[in-house]
């Protein structure tokens, strides 16, 4: 088994060799790929050191397995026929590809046989957001279907990447020293004791993309015409998103089917007792692979829904773990090739 990792500098890329590792994933070999600013850089997985090759249009990809991408849209566009050549599976991070019918997207405990119908030798990671959304909604829909969705998140740094959080520790830094922020590139404001929202581009609509990516993303994973609509907001913490969710039934449903039905879904942990102020934060689920869940009630506003709280390592979960996750399913079912 040989797998690539594209991006490999990158806080995903960083991500998917810690995982690799962690679940001892069954590989023999590896090689790293990057931009021309990464190429030469090494770093060390299970004591041996690998240097990062520079991505390009050749053979490279002829003996690889399972390609883990996490370099862009335009890089993932760019080099997807480069990557697939040869048969390998690409499993991609980006945006570029979701929403592709021939593109299966993919989360494990969901849908992980849309992986085995790849026309194109690709599979993408869905959005951070959508996936912690819909492990911990997913067992909730089997109860009674969800019809609509409403969602409020709170976004980390983190989701911007390495030098977001780079940015957001330098402005804290500004702040104390100075008084005053000077450092603001990788968001359009201040983010030091600030939130904004917006993340991603404005579309026409003017919800932004990070919004209609819930939209579109949540429907095609749970094979569903489930509708969402998101308010995506960047907060100050440096990793792990969080949402609060509010979501309508067919037929009411009580609290108590609900934290029985997350007790025991895969991926998530319920943590959910208010009056003892036990729920789940992101300085809990920063570094875990389930999403946590709490918070818990019925919708004072709709007799047919109820609301919840959620957090979760959008690196891990949101990122690299689901990738990971897909890999396994397929090496357990014989699907590579």
């Amino acid at each position: 088994m040989k797998v690539a990792i594209v991006g490999a500098s990158g806080a995903v890329g960083q991500e998917f060799l810690r995982i690799l590792a962690e679940r001892n994933f069954p590989l023999d070999d590896l090689v790293l790929f990057g931009s021309h600013r990464s190429a030469g850089r090494k770093y060390n997985f299970k004591g041996k050191d690998y240097e990062v090759k520079l991505l390009q249009k050749n053979d490279d990809f002829k003996d690889v397995d399972i390609a883990f991408t996490s370099a862009g849209g335009d890089t993932a566009g760019e080099f997807a026929d480069t990557i697939t050549k040869y048969g390998a599976v690409m499993i991609d991070n980006s945006s570029h590809f979701r929403m592709d019918n021939d593109v299966p997207l993919v989360v494990p405990e969901i849908n992980p046989e849309d992986a085995l119908n790849r026309p194109r030798g690709i599979i993408a990671n869905p959005n951070c957001t959508t996936i912690m959304m819909v492990v911990v909604l997913n067992p909730i829909d089997k109860l009674s279907h969800i019809k609509k969705i409403h969602i409020a998140s709170y976004q980390s740094a983190s989701g911007a990447g390495a030098s977001a959080m780079k940015e957001l520790q330098e402005q804290y830094k500004e702040m104390v020293e100075d008084g005053k922020v000077t450092t603001i590139k990788k968001f359009p404001h201040q983010l030091a004791y600030n939130v904004i929202p917006q993340i991603d581009k404005m579309t026409p609509n003017d919800y932004t993309k990070e919004e209609m990516k819930m939209y579109n993303e949540t429907r095609k994973i749970m094979h569903s015409d489930v509708r969402t609509s998101a308010t995506c907001v960047r907060v100050s913490s440096l990793r792990s998103h969080s949402e609060s969710v509010w979501f309508e039934t067919e037929r009411p449903l009580s609290v108590e089917e609900i934290r029985k039905a997350l007790s025991k879904a895969p991926g998530v942990q319920l943590k959910d007792d208010p009056q003892h102020y036990v729920y789940p934060m992101p300085l809990e689920s920063a570094g875990k692979d389930d999403v946590y869940v709490g918070r818990i009630r019925k919708d004072l506003a709709d007799d047919n829904s109820c609301t919840l709280w959620l957090t979760g390592d959008q690196i891990r979960k949101g990122a690299a773990l689901n990738a990971v996750q897909i890999a396994e399913y397929l090496i357990k079912t014989g699907n590579v090739k």
